[in-house]
């Protein structure tokens, strides 16, 4: 008995001491499309609310300084999946193939679900999906027990779809149909069918993503509430749209009911303290379809858009909620960002994170150690539209460098200090020569060059050789 005894005290000094029970959590990852800073009310917004997701907040952790894996859907999905940032991942930009989806990952390419998995985790993705078209090495089926919702980014402008797959079945749909409806109850369905085992539900819903659709119960109060744009069409995939400023407000009322329909399943079925819930967007918000950013204030105090390295086009909210684990209200100024997610999850599942990831585990965070919590030297994006960008985070200063296209890595540097100049109002590169050269140095550290993406004409060009005399 007293070596029994010896046996699971040494188990329990092996365990990290705020994990607290050998129980594997249940995790759920929310994933808003083209949600910007201030799109929540618990972040600031003022023109509609966010209920649901500001219990999240009330119930638990709310983030200030997470980033997106990029400034665009696919490339943010791959981070977020694969634990590596742009400089690294597969995927840095939006590749189509016809006549339906994304350019796939590798056949052999590790991912959260598929480390899960080996932690005994039943694993579902539900909404859309853009890492590889139907049939591909890289169709979500290869990596979840089960996937319901849009392979392709494009199909998933229309809310009103004639299909969306469930693994590799293409399944139709009659066109009239509001497809996020289904996916949520597909994904509350899924909850209810692993309750008893440690499950991952990924949840990249398509709200706000445009076309801004949605059921007229809720576009039609802000109608009501904002008349100046009745009249106004919005135009991008499927049905047009007479008012998209206020079918906006109505996407973003119908997403939170539906993360209150889930955090409401997870008390019924008494699950709920043995759930981590976390809620997130792939980049800052669009202007497409009709939707006026602006007139929200969709990116708070954040200078720039969705396509943009400036601080409104990836900074983005992070909210946790662990009843029981996570001390409700609480704030954390953590530097982090997508590409943290996979530890964090192998961390809490009990599993092996890759050794050649960029993201660290924000658990000691998460659970109220904030002084064991490791962090990062810097964070760094590339995207390679609009004459390609590049930019680094790395204590409170963040430096961009554009047009790499045209002038390659020796293109001019901004530099910000975000601590005083949040919006990255006052380029003051000129006034800090060293860090400048420190962002510089960390930038080309950070990047791996790609055969599949290249900023053109940002290799250095080797100089002609003469040739030798005979």
């Amino acid at each position: 008995m007293k070596i029994l005894s010896r046996c699971l005290f040494a188990l329990a000094l092996a365990m990290p001491a705020f994990l607290g029970a050998a129980e594997k959590p249940n995790l759920i990852y929310i994933l808003l499309d083209d949600a910007g800073y201030g799109d929540l009310s618990c972040y600031g917004q003022k023109k509609f609310s966010t209920p649901n997701m500001d219990r999240l907040a009330a119930e638990g952790m709310k983030f200030t300084d997470h980033y997106s894996g990029s400034t665009v859907c696919a490339p943010t999905r791959c981070v977020l999946m694969t634990g590596v940032h742009t400089g690294h991942s597969f995927v840095r930009g939006n590749r189509e193939v016809k006549p339906e989806g994304q350019a796939p990952m590798p056949a052999d390419i590790v991912t959260i679900p598929r480390l899960l998995e080996k932690a005994g985790y039943a694993t579902g993705a539900f909404g859309k999906w853009g890492l590889g078209a139907p049939g591909s090495v890289s169709d979500p089926a290869e990596h979840f027990d089960l996937f319901y919702g849009y392979n392709c980014q494009r199909e998933a402008h229309n809310y009103y779809p004639d299909h969306l797959w469930k693994n590799h079945e293409r399944i139709p749909l009659d066109g009239e149909t509001y497809s996020h409806d289904l996916i949520m109850d597909e994904a509350l369905d899924f909850v209810r069918d692993h309750q008893k085992e440690p499950f991952f539900v990924y949840l990249p819903v398509t709200i706000p993503h445009a076309s801004m659709h949605v059921p007229e119960s809720y576009e039609a109060p802000f109608r009501e509430k904002f008349p100046e744009f009745n009249g106004v069409i919005g135009k991008y995939s499927g049905p047009t749209v007479d008012n998209p400023v206020a079918a906006f407000a109505g996407m973003m009322t119908k997403v939170d009911e539906g993360v209150g329909q889930l955090l409401d399943l997870l008390k019924e079925l008494g699950i709920d303290d043995n759930t981590l819930v976390m809620l997130s967007s792939d980049n800052g918000p669009h202007q497409e379809g009709g939707h006026k950013p602006d007139f929200f204030d969709s990116n708070g105090p954040l200078k720039g858009h969705k396509r943009d390295v400036y601080e409104g086009g990836i900074r983005n909210v992070l909210l946790a909620r662990w009843p029981g684990k996570i001390e409700p209200g609480t704030v954390s100024d953590l530097i982090s960002a997508h590409w943290d997610m996979l530890p964090t999850f192998c961390e809490l599942a009990g599993a092996d994170a890759p050794a050649d990831i960029d993201g660290i585990s924000m658990v000691p965070t998460l659970l109220g150690h904030p002084d064991q919590q490791k962090k990062h030297d810097y964070l760094y994006w590339e995207f390679y539209e609009q004459g390609g960008k590049r930019a680094v985070r790395f204590d409170q200063w963040k430096a961009v460098q554009l047009n790499i296209a045209k002038q390659g890595f020796d293109a001019p540097i901004e530099l910000y200090d975000l601590s005083s100049d949040l919006g990255e109002e006052n380029d003051i590169a000129d006034q800090h020569p060293d860090l400048v050269k420190k962002a510089k140095a960390m930038m080309d550290e950070a990047h791996t060059p790609s055969p599949l993406w290249e900023f053109k004409g940002a290799a250095p060009k080797k100089k002609k050789q003469p040739k030798p005399k005979p």
